[in-house]
């Protein structure tokens, strides 16, 4: 999720566990704890773009690190504020660094929980990496608690937010089934065939979804709200392209984008060099035409040596247009309320 999501969620959670005890600082060093495994980012700079892609959200985001991490901020926190024990302490900082992780996990991007025993990025898909509905009742009820001079009241408006918050998390992964049942269906109803299904909201909500299902060497994308008056979905087959990175399928780089796109993925040959598009992120035009860009490409680099070989990836960002992002927004929200049926607006 966002920064400001996980301060928000850290600050709340510090102010759950000890805010009774410690007061102030509770919120505060839970706000800290929950930004800091994001902090792995600082390190990527250092590695290789292959490398990179598989650095955030690892070790940092693991059960591990919130197990020894919380213990080991814990016992530096009962030296700094003698007010509560090491105990006290290891339970804030445990706490406020899982949530992090497991909050993560119900977005798409993937997040190795179980690291390093196992490199599996857990991606539930529920929820969009920034979403209003989920953050804006967790920062409204940590706000009132903090101006609260009673504690019981405190305790009360503070809880309210994570659990309406929390209720919203779990209201979207609810839907996030009754979606992926009626993308299943669909594409069973139109007699295609799909192997792997993926399916995740859009931005910002939990109404609109988009559904990738995969099959053979192509992909079927397609959109469903909840607010459509049927369930019947346009799908938009997207070739997969796999036969121009076959004799490359063993290179690192080449087995750290196809751990990383999970088998949504498209592969395009341009004048200049292959990219490699991992799908699950969604595209620039939200799948509603064919104008839009993919979020995440990787150019793949051959080596200078032997350049049958792929020596590293480099990812590539297009430029935003803010007359596009906007008429893509528009689209985006007309498509939402409107239905699919609905004309798109100019």
């Amino acid at each position: 999720m966002d920064s400001v999501t996980q301060i928000a969620l850290g600050a709340a959670v510090g102010e759950k566990v000890l805010g009774h005890k410690v007061g102030n600082k509770a919120p505060l060093w839970g706000a800290a704890l929950g930004i800091l495994p994001d902090l792995d980012v600082l390190g990527a700079a250092f590695l290789s773009g292959t490398d990179q892609l598989g650095f955030h959200r690892w070790v940092s985001h693991s059960l591990l690190f919130a197990v020894g991490g919380g213990g080991g901020i814990g016992w530096v926190l009962s030296k700094l504020h003698r007010a509560a024990s090491w105990r006290e302490w290891a339970a804030l900082a445990f706490w406020a660094i899982f949530t992090h992780a497991l909050l993560d996990c119900f977005t798409g991007y993937g997040t190795q929980l179980f690291s390093p025993f196992s490199n599996y990025p857990v991606a539930f898909g529920t929820i969009f990496v920034i979403d209003p509905l989920y953050t804006l009742p967790l920062a409204m009820g940590l706000i009132a608690a903090l101006c609260q001079r009673r504690l019981r009241w405190r305790q009360r408006l503070n809880a309210l937010g994570l659990v309406l918050s929390t209720a919203y998390l779990l209201t979207a992964a609810a839907i996030g089934l009754h979606a992926r049942s009626t993308f299943a269906h669909a594409l069973t109803a139109q007699g295609i065939a799909y192997e792997h299904l993926y399916v995740a909201p859009t931005p910002f909500n939990a109404v609109l979804w988009s559904g990738l299902a995969g099959a053979d060497d192509h992909l079927w994308a397609g959109l469903y709200s909840l607010l459509d008056d049927d369930s019947a979905i346009r799908f938009r087959r997207i070739e997969r392209n796999t036969h121009l990175i076959a004799a490359r399928r063993d290179d690192p780089p080449i087995q750290r984008l196809l751990w990383f796109a999970r088998g949504y993925y498209r592969v395009e040959h341009r004048a200049d060099a292959l990219y490699f598009h991992a799908l699950r992120f969604g595209r620039s035009d939200f799948y509603l035409d064919t104008t839009g860009t993919y979020f995440f490409t990787f150019r793949l680099l051959p080596d200078p040596s032997h350049p049958e070989r792929i020596a590293d990836i480099q990812r590539t960002t297009t430029p935003l247009n803010a007359q596009r992002t906007n008429q893509a927004l528009k689209r985006l929200w007309h498509r939402l309320v409107r239905g699919k049926s609905a004309p798109s607006p100019p």
